[in-house]
């Protein structure tokens, strides 16, 4: 208490994600924390569950208790809580995308064309019949951009995403296994070969879905994930999906906020790379 009185600092920094329930946030979260804790900071963690004005109140309730800084998720933020940050001069940054034209400091990666790229490698096996489980988008720029990326990788084929093989679901294994399900129903003529889904948690739950259907992954159908959680390798079989740089992304978003308040703040956009972790859940269409 002295030490913050000194200094008029709180030695206390905001994060503010959109849910615990996803792993990979939590990857990114403790790599934050780690680093934080390294300059005797505290990281004070709150939750938006993918609604903005929920998280204006989270925001404007961290600065009340007077952090020092503010990390949040995605570039689409309401006006009112840029606003506030602003005015209160409380730096802040924001991770999980990238954007070069961004109007805020950013430390992500580029999720259209993480999703682009997977997307190509699924037309590179000779899958022209692509199907999606994506995450709600309203209020999720990523969702959205990962869709965006797999129509522009089809689109440069010739091909299109059809409205009846995208499907958006809450990230829960049991919403990956329904939105599996509906897309796989036999007898339809847009059947999918290939279906990329939003997080490997839809994943997770598309390949338990197929393996209760009986259809063989990839024989029957290959699919795709975008996270690359721990339990992704470990999957029967192992999941072909992005490698997100979460705890990069962690570590170097906390050192910019430390940076802002030791004075030495300097515009970040920060593009980190992402690839590729190619495993046993795909391989070429099934001949028709």
């Amino acid at each position: 208490a002295a030490r913050a009185l000194a200094s008029s600092r709180s030695y206390t920094i905001g994060a503010v994600i959109p849910t615990l329930e996803s792993a990979i946030f939590a990857t990114g979260v403790n790599a934050i924390e780690n680093r934080l804790v390294q300059d005797r900071f505290t990281l004070l963690l709150a939750v938006t569950n993918y609604d903005l004005e929920h998280e204006y109140n989270q925001v404007q309730a961290l600065i009340e208790r007077g952090v020092d800084g503010m990390i949040l998720v995605g570039q689409e933020h309401s006006a009112d809580t840029i606003r506030l940050l602003q005015r209160q001069n409380c730096p802040f940054v924001t991770t999980w995308t990238y954007s070069a034209g961004s109007a805020h400091p950013c430390v992500g990666f580029d999720n259209f064309k993480a999703s682009q790229m997977i997307a190509e490698y699924l037309l590179e096996l000779g899958h022209t019949r692509i199907g999606m489980i994506a995450g709600i988008t309203a209020g999720n720029d990523r969702a959205r951009e990962r869709i965006d990326g797999v129509k522009s990788a089809l689109q440069t084929r010739g091909l299109a995403l059809s409205p009846q093989c995208l499907i958006e679901k809450p990230y829960e294994v049991r919403e990956g296994r329904d939105a599996f399900r509906a897309l796989m129903a036999p007898g339809a003529a847009t059947r999918p070969t290939a279906i990329f889904c939003g997080n490997d948690v839809l994943a997770i739950g598309a390949i338990l879905e197929a393996q209760h259907m009986g259809l063989n992954v990839p024989k029957d159908v290959s699919i795709v994930g975008f996270d690359d959680l721990p339990l992704a390798e470990h999957l029967t079989p192992g999941l072909t999906t992005v490698h997100v740089p979460s705890r990069r992304m962690g570590e170097t978003a906390a050192q910019y906020i430390l940076d802002c308040i030791a004075g030495n703040e300097s515009a970040i956009r920060l593009e980190l790379p992402t690839e590729i972790k190619i495993r046993d859940s795909t391989a070429a269409p099934p001949a028709s």
